[in-house]
């Protein structure tokens, strides 16, 4: 169909996509993978550091759970998951941040 039978049956001329705001998929997975990558490092250090003021098996687990958590978000994020990945990692942390100013002494 050319313009003008556009224009004869007045229905509007489909345009190009806009551009999008924010992020592409892509770039959101790659975001999301590096954000859980430097977490996991983050979480390793802060685990050595806890082991070395006391060592406990409630520690290695608080952490030992995190890092697993932020292992779980990369691997979510490789397969598209990103929104169930930002989720699981936010509450995640949030929960083993609270656990361990709650349970560990």
């Amino acid at each position: 169909m050319s313009a003008s039978d556009h224009e004869a049956m007045d229905t509007p001329i489909p345009e190009p996509e806009q551009e999008r705001a924010g992020l592409t998929p892509r770039q959101a997975r790659a975001v999301r993978v590096a954000l859980a990558s430097v977490l996991l490092v983050a979480m390793a250090v802060l685990l050595a550091v806890r082991l070395a003021q006391r060592t406990s098996v409630l520690v290695v687990g608080v952490y030992g759970l995190a890092m697993i958590l932020c292992g779980v978000v990369i691997e979510l994020s490789r397969h598209g998951r990103t929104r169930l990945a930002s989720w699981l990692l936010g509450v995640g942390l949030v929960a083993a941040l609270g656990a361990d100013w709650l349970l560990l002494p």
